[in-house]
């Protein structure tokens, strides 16, 4: 204890450098060695980032039942109607917003790819592409084959 009285201010100040120059990063380095460093930050087992097939949602087996379809669909709109009748706004009319809703359904179902709108928009993004490539010098794709692709990968993504 004397020791440490006995030093001077520059002496203090050497140790102190010593140990939060040399010793701080040394214990720094070990434990990053050790633990893994920021990479390792926030992961574990009870991170929600870790991917685990409990907590993963199961993909549908098959083609869901269109009565099972609808009743879910009623069931969800009677709750949205209650709440607005609480709420004291105008009520909805549950059975013509569930057949437009299951009509929309439906027809995305069967294949329907969201019509010409959709074709169009998806064209003049290959098109300003193309323009795009031109600038860069590079050679210029297919217009009608790369709609044709991108609308297919937009229906597979569904």
């Amino acid at each position: 204890m004397e020791l440490a009285l006995a030093l001077t201010a520059v002496q203090k100040a050497a140790a102190v450098l010593a140990v939060t120059g040399i010793v701080g990063p040394a214990i720094g380095f070990a434990l990053k060695r050790a633990v893994g460093g920021w990479s390792a930050y926030g992961s574990g087992p009870f991170s929600i980032l870790t991917e685990s097939s409990s907590r993963r949602d199961p993909a549908p087996q098959g083609p869901v039942d269109p009565a099972i379809q609808a009743a879910e669909v009623r069931q969800m709109l009677a709750a949205k109607d209650e709440r607005l009748r609480r709420r004291g706004e105008p009520g909805l009319d549950v059975e013509a917003e569930a057949e437009r809703l299951l009509a929309a359904a439906a027809e995305n179902a069967t294949g329907g790819d969201g019509g010409e709108e959709l074709r169009a928009e998806v064209r003049q993004l290959v098109v300003l592409r193309n323009e795009r490539r031109l600038r860069q010098g590079l050679e210029p794709l297919d217009v009608e084959a790369e709609t044709e692709r991108e609308l297919a990968d937009l229906l597979r993504s569904r």
